[in-house]
């Protein structure tokens, strides 16, 4: 969401069109979406409204009606939306999305990428040729790009086999809205077990995920009249209004490709093309907006002559370890949410051996149908774990199952929503930054758990936010984030600094050599509340004759709160040089003693790798 605020207002339409958020923060586990709830946990807390360490909240939000949005964007932005049906065989200009296509060839040069593109027209397929010197492949966990390039995954596959199941119902939808509402609702009984994704309980929009036993069960299992049936056993009740959009089955992977760039930094890969892994904490689509978010920059200075193309390979070399960390964290959600079922009887890895047993084991000798029968029954039996008979107070097992779940959720051992600490925290270690001299360059394992953000100003951690006011317009009262003081729309570095004579030095050096390096930075002079008087004609006799600068006031929430030199961890004599993406490529924690022109020359270079 952070992001999406510099994409000209996206983050606000993105909050004006989600759902409320009363109507998404739990997850709730249950026999039937109408029967007794087994348990709920809610995955917001105060703080998580509060805009402390972020300008922006959290959003739940559909990738497909993203998508629309960041469309929408890009047509305003001049580009032009091409579908096939109204190409021609006219050389393209630029500025066009080409909807529709496919990749279906590769051909890398050390002067350009070509690509075969082919696309439906009138019923028959036709490929055209597309010249760029860069190529990224977004396109998705089964990524064309990325088996024409060549790169391998790494990590675990076939954790899951699932089938998914779009469909509407505003009346389920109202149901659970007034009753129940949540984001997430895992659903365990005898007849049926399913995971159900409120997209909006508003609209009546649901994705149902349902385990998926191939080749023992078939696509054509789950047939739209199935997939009703299935649903209405989920459900618990009758609804006249079920309609079924879409049937896809799908594998679940925790994979991350060996390398992000190859062919001499021509080709990229980016998002699920370049690392898939279990939908469990938000993280796929989070780490691909982020691979987005750090490539932008880099891609703009290689085009602008301000970078050289190696400065493409930081991209791996800072997302990367990103993708591994965040496969780790997903699978360890993804064990986190198979919890429940073990601690009902129903322990998923079981379920898993027997079915690996029946198609490779000793069991593959038998006729298929025989197979079908065994599993069918198999699963009979373990679902009868859930009988109403066996999971209640009054019997043994079932209250020692049913105490033993209240404390997996009361202890933060089941699936959780938010992850602070990952989602704003992440650091680079290296790549296009300057650790710190006595940086310890490790990352602490994933846990699984929540915990919450702490800011920093370490090289390669993203900037902390605090509100601060703009003294160039001291009649307005408004306050801003730190992270808008940087343009989305160029690049731009930003160097912040306080009101010091050596910081001052400091700034011109900066300016002088930015210039030198044909690249753009803005020097923020960042005023201690009680000390704005005179500050615009300070700044100004100090950095004459440059102009690029910007004097801002800390807005402190409390006298209470922090200074900023004090929640990045710096003295006030310090400097912090942050990248076009928010992150921090430099600091010096506590000023210079050395040639300010010699060190800015330096930092420039090993941020640029020029």
């Amino acid at each position: 969401m952070e992001v999406f605020r510099k994409l000209d207002g996206l983050a606000e339409e993105i909050q004006r069109s989600q759902p409320p958020v009363d109507l998404w923060r739990k997850f709730v586990y249950c026999t039937s979406l109408t029967g007794p709830v087994l348990g709920s946990v809610d995955h917001m807390q105060p703080q998580d409204f509060e805009k402390v360490v972020s300008p922006v909240s959290v959003a739940h939000f559909s990738q497909y009606k993203l998508i629309r949005l960041l469309l929408k964007k890009l047509e305003d932005l001049n580009f032009h939306i091409c579908k096939p049906e109204g190409l021609n065989d006219e050389p393209f200009r630029g500025g066009e999305l080409l909807m529709g296509h496919e990749c279906v060839k590769i051909n890398a040069t050390s002067q350009s990428v070509n690509v075969t593109a082919s696309h439906l027209k009138e019923g028959k397929y036709t490929e055209r040729n597309i010249s760029c010197n860069i190529l990224v492949g977004t396109d998705g966990a089964g990524s064309t790009t990325r088996k024409l390039a060549g790169i391998e995954l790494r990590g675990e596959k076939d954790l899951q086999k699932l089938v998914s199941v779009h469909f509407l119902s505003r009346d389920l939808g109202q149901y659970l809205l007034n009753e129940r509402p949540g984001m997430l609702f895992f659903i365990f009984n005898t007849e049926a077990i399913g995971v159900l994704v409120a997209h909006d309980l508003m609209q009546g929009e649901f994705v149902l995920q349902m385990p998926f036993y191939p080749p023992q069960q078939s696509l054509d299992d789950f047939s739209p009249k199935t997939c009703k049936h299935l649903i209405l056993k989920l459900v618990g009740q009758e609804l006249s209004d079920i309609d079924v959009i879409d049937i896809k089955p799908w594998v679940m992977h925790a994979e991350v490709a060996e390398k992000f760039v190859s062919c001499d930094n021509r080709i990229i890969l980016a998002g699920d093309a370049a690392h898939r892994f279990p939908p469990a904490g938000g993280f796929g689509m989070n780490t691909g907006i982020q691979d987005a978010h750090n490539l932008a920059w880099k891609i703009a200075a290689l085009v602008k002559g301000i970078a050289p193309s190696s400065i493409l390979h930081t991209y791996e070399t800072e997302r990367r370890p990103i993708a591994i960390f965040n496969t780790a964290l997903s699978v360890q959600n993804f064990r986190a949410a198979m919890a429940v079922p073990a601690t009902l009887g129903l322990d998923p890895t079981v379920a898993n051996s027997v079915h690996q047993t029946i198609t490779d084991g000793v069991g593959s000798i038998l006729p298929s149908g025989l197979q079908r029968a065994i599993l069918d029954g198999i699963f009979t039996i373990g679902r009868a774990q859930l009988s109403e008979f066996l999971l209640n107070e009054k019997n043994l097992l079932g209250s020692s199952r049913l105490a033993k779940l209240r404390r997996l959720f009361e202890e933060g051992k089941s699936l959780q929503l938010q992850f602070p600490a990952e989602d704003l925290g992440f650091r680079y270690l290296e790549g296009a930054l300057i650790p710190d001299s006595d940086s310890v360059g490790t990352q602490e394992p994933p846990t699984g758990r929540r915990r919450d953000y702490i800011p920093s100003s370490d090289p390669g951690s993203r900037l902390p936010h605090m509100n601060v006011r703009m003294l160039s317009n001291s009649s307005s009262e408004a306050c801003i984030s730190t992270l808008d003081l940087l343009s989305g729309d160029k690049v731009e570095f930003l160097l912040f600094i306080a009101p010091l004579e050596k910081s001052y030095h400091l700034a011109v050096a900066a300016l002088k050599v930015a210039e030198e390096f044909k690249v753009s930075v803005k020097v923020c002079i960042l005023w201690p509340t009680d000390t704005v008087k005179g500050a615009e004609a300070r700044s100004k006799t100090a950095l004459a004759p440059w102009e690029n600068y910007i004097d801002v006031a800390e807005a402190k929430e409390s006298s209470n709160s922090s200074s900023w030199w004090s929640m990045c961890q710096m003295t006030e004599k310090g400097a912090i040089l942050v990248r076009p993406d928010e992150h921090i490529a430099w600091r010096a924690k506590s000023g210079l003693d050395d040639d300010p022109i010699l060190e800015m020359k330096s930092v420039f270079s090993a941020i640029l790798k020029v």
